[in-house]
């Protein structure tokens, strides 16, 4: 029964630091219509982001190929090539891949370090 207890009071505990961190959810500025036009721009600005990666990797392919008389293959290469970079723009975009040269430290801004 002590057990129970003391995972009660713990459960409690940690429950109420969760509480305390969580940002509290803010009502202004915010209307009926906003989240999904918010949601709309998001997902205009990944698509406009991914399809560009793929149209400059088109577009160099096919001018390497115009020069260099070795069409199909720079095209297939290139578009590859930009669809790689279209969905590493998407992703950065969404903040699951960090920008490229920076790093994450284990510190939390002070000097001391997180375990």
């Amino acid at each position: 029964m002590a057990r129970e207890d003391d995972l009660d009071r713990r459960r409690r505990e940690l429950e109420a630091a969760l509480s305390a961190r969580r940002p509290e959810p803010s009502d202004e500025g915010k209307s009926a219509g906003s989240g999904s036009m918010a949601g709309a721009a998001n997902a205009l600005k990944l698509s406009s982001e991914f399809i560009a990666g793929i149209v400059v990797g088109a577009v160099i392919g096919w001018v390497i190929d115009k020069l260099a008389g070795t069409s199909p293959f720079g095209l297939v290469v290139f578009l590859l090539l930009g669809f790689c970079a279209g969905v590493l723009n998407a992703l950065r975009s969404t903040g699951q891949l960090a920008e490229f040269g920076s790093r994450r430290s284990r510190s939390d801004g002070d000097g001391t370090e997180k375990k």
